[in-house]
């Protein structure tokens, strides 16, 4: 019983510094694709907004309130 040597093949997957399309369809119309999922799902994007929207406007009034505290 002796030691055999095995000979293995190696796959190695690799990407070609030339070639630049990857994901090609990912891209193509990304407005459109946007513009349709906000139409289409348009409460869904409001109640999402909304309060990120009311938020970062509270955010900044008492940030600026605090700026003009030191006036009165």
């Amino acid at each position: 019983m002796g030691k055999n040597p095995v000979h293995m093949k190696a796959v190695v997957y690799s990407l070609s510094p030339f070639q630049q399309k990857v994901m090609p369809g990912l891209w193509k119309g990304l407005p459109d694709k946007i513009h349709k999922k906000v139409s289409e799902n348009w409460i869904s994007a409001g109640l999402l907004l909304t309060p990120l929207v009311g938020t970062y406007s509270y955010v900044q009034w008492y940030v600026e309130k605090e700026k003009l505290e030191h006036r009165y």
